[in-house]
């Protein structure tokens, strides 16, 4: 083997091993090999090497990416831990790992995503499982001030992924129930260090074209698509871990859209011959939850005229009477009038359960007060390196020896007071000026001055996170843009959003004001690379949600571990994390009946925030360093999922540190049903 083919085999299994994500020095290497190829493959490292020269490398640059599969060849030759605990199969709807790979939409597959990296840090046995899309959530373009929706097509061969091969060295295949029907999946693998990520995928020729859809598009379609894509994720996600001879010990559901996977293990356990109770209590023995959502209109539910067509098959089969499943997943057992909720199923199948902040614990329990099941929390982080500016990993390499080495101590993090305020600020402008550089190429014009105060508010532009508050009295705001001020906003609304999207072209309205032209901008596309920038970049993180329906916020605690300051409502996270010097808190903790006032309230307290609190400290350099080390020292060693899984493993996936609801039947799901739901139905239209 020549030495530059050993050198493309070595990164091309660095390419297809996404713990390079985790490392802040490695995009430059990819970028550095083909600047314009970079960006045009949309960071992709497998499409890149494919297309690239390495002959034409820059000087110096074979030895860079040398230690870059030095680097992850070290990584998997480290040692385990002892004790790995039980193994897990991590299910979720989406998964947020890298732009390379666009199967996530937001929030819930970035954490998802920085869940396998640091369960790959940290050595648990976690394997995962999800859906391949092949045309992904969608792609932003901003069309005369709205938003448009795109769907490029995802190729396989150019991704970060490769089949997951059965015993016979073939691709994995696996059948799926639906109706009397079955149709067909084949499994992806995409590696993430020392995890396994398993993606299911229905778009291709053995399916016809109803069930190839499936597997098109993340949360689009009608309630059939919806609820077919997630019994392909539920119970094929299960067929496939058995076709790959993996026994999990634990099942982690990841919000309520993999729930089916708990008829599945119930559907084992009566064709075992257990007892339908029994089954059901077996099953629950091995599943734990995550609920991320706060407001109930957030959790799928499904009527029993989509239920029965996509499961009828399946319930006749294992014997049970029409209303089983419904029931599964009511609160109400019985009641025909009540849909089947996947998050009721999630919590009726599962021996814990968890909210992701502790205020999002308060208001899931209270949300499923009917349901006899407690609900704790751990609260979500972020990848303490994933999220990191290659600036500040730089800063901290020459004054925090050893850092890496210290990701959950808060004592170490506490000598991060002691590194120089030129320091600090030098790594601050650094990166600002990058974030400036990449949103002037991506706008196309010169906008932002690397030298201002910067706010930045990235996140998915769902109505509660009031996108536009800032601009609720825009000669108030004016008056703080020409202190020395600039706005920066990214984000997306759900394609079936109409609020939403208002929203962002309200946003993008004002940016184009001649007022705030270039001092307010918005920056389209938003992604995983543009999320990283702008929360490694801006001074200031803006986040402004009517409380109490942010479930965590994780943009936040990506901008702190980079020393940017918070400037946000009491809400997900920062109640936990906000001690008067390490940010700023907006609103209050009131229950408001009026949302109109409680926008005013927020939008005033926001603006004499910023007028009497974030400027003169910014305007006190020392001062300034002082809070950016003082919001490392506090959310670093806390706030990140390093620390998060280490809290799953304790207290979710050894069975010993859940709390047990001994004895109770989960809501009646094996209530007697002598009629069967039909004849329930007919009853109640007569009635």
């Amino acid at each position: 083997m020549t030495e530059a083919s050993s050198l493309l085999e070595g990164l091309q299994q660095v390419a297809h091993d996404l713990i390079w994500t985790t490392w802040p020095d490695a995009e430059a290497i990819w970028s550095d090999l083909d600047p314009e190829l970079w960006v045009a493959v949309n960071h992709n490292p497998v499409a890149l090497l494919q297309e690239a020269h390495l002959d034409r490398a820059p000087a110096g640059w074979a030895a860079r990416a040398e230690t870059l599969i030095a680097r992850r060849a070290a990584y998997h030759a480290a040692a385990l831990p002892t004790d790995r605990g039980p193994s897990v199969a991590y299910f979720c709807m989406e998964f947020g790992l890298h732009e390379s790979l666009p199967i996530y939409s937001g929030g819930l597959g970035v954490l998802a995503g920085d869940h396998l990296r640091s369960a790959s840090d940290e050595g648990l046995d976690l394997v995962a499982v999800g859906l391949f899309y092949t045309r992904g959530y969608f792609q932003q373009v901003i069309h005369d001030g709205q938003q448009v929706a795109a769907y490029p097509v995802n190729d396989p061969g150019r991704l970060p992924l490769r089949p997951a091969l059965d015993t016979d060295g073939a691709q994995l295949e696996v059948e799926v129930p639906h109706g009397r029907h079955r149709f067909h999946a084949r499994v992806w693998e995409v590696t993430v260090g020392r995890v396994r990520l398993f993606l299911l995928d229905t778009d291709y020729d053995a399916n016809p074209l109803e069930h190839r859809v499936l597997t098109r598009n993340l949360y689009g379609g009608n309630e059939e698509t919806r609820i077919a894509q997630e019994v392909l994720l539920g119970v094929g996600g299960m067929r496939a871990l058995d076709g790959l001879g993996i026994r999990p010990d634990v099942f982690h559901m990841n919000e309520g859209h993999s729930a089916f996977l708990v008829l599945e293990l119930w559907g084992r356990g009566i064709h075992a011959g257990l007892g339908a109770q029994q089954a059901w209590a077996d099953a629950r023995e091995r599943c734990v939850f995550t609920t991320h959502t706060p407001v109930p209109a957030g959790h799928d539910r499904f009527h029993w005229n989509v239920v029965d067509p996509a499961l009828v098959g399946y319930r006749e089969a294992l014997g049970l009477p029409q209303g089983a499943f419904m029931d599964a997943g009511r609160i109400r057992p019985g009641d025909i009038h009540e849909t089947l909720c996947m998050t009721v199923l999630a919590l009726k199948g599962s021996r814990a359960a968890n909210g992701v902040s502790r205020l999002h614990g308060e208001v899931s329990r209270d949300m499923w007060r009917r349901l006899p099941h407690r609900i704790g929390h751990i609260t979500n982080g972020v990848h303490p390196t994933a999220w990191l500016g290659p600036d500040l990993a730089a800063l901290f390499d020459a004054h925090l020896p050893g850092w890496t080495d210290h990701l959950r101590d808060r004592d170490f993090w506490t000598a991060a007071a002691d590194i120089p305020t030129d320091a600090w600020l030098a790594a601050r402008s650094a990166q600002r000026s990058r974030m400036v550089d990449a949103v002037r190429t991506r706008v196309g014009k010169p906008v932002l001055d690397p030298d201002q105060l910067t706010i930045g508010f990235a996140r998915r532009f769902a109505p509660y996170k009031r996108g536009d508050l800032v601009f609720s009295d825009p000669d108030r705001l004016l008056a703080i843009l020409d202190r020395g001020v600039q706005l920066v906003f990214a984000g997306k609304a759900h394609p079936a959003d109409a609020l939403g999207q208002a929203i962002v072209a309200e946003v993008v309205r004002w940016s184009r004001d001649p007022r705030f032209r270039g001092r307010v901008v918005f920056v389209p596309g938003y992604d995983m690379a543009l999320g990283r920038l702008l929360t490694q970049g801006a001074d200031v993180w803006l986040n402004n949600p009517r409380r109490p329906r942010e479930a965590s916020g994780t943009s936040g605690q990506k901008a702190a571990i980079n020393g940017n300051l918070n400037l946000s409502i009491l809400d997900g996270w920062w109640p936990e994390a906000w001690d008067g010097d390490n940010g700023w808190a907006l609103g209050d903790d009131r229950d408001w009946a009026d949302v109109t006032a409680q926008d005013a309230f927020d939008a005033d307290h926001l603006y004499r925030t910023l007028e009497t609190e974030v400027l003169p400290a910014f305007a006190d350099p020392a001062e300034w360093a002082r809070r950016m080390a003082h919001a490392v020292a506090t959310c670093m060693p806390v706030f990140n999922t390093n620390r998060m899984v280490r809290d799953y493993l304790a207290l979710l996936y050894r069975a010993d540190g859940c709390q047990e609801q001994a004895g109770v039947d989960p809501a009646g799901v094996f209530a007697p049903d002598p009629r069967g739901e039909i004849q329930r139905r007919r009853a109640a239209d007569q009635d």
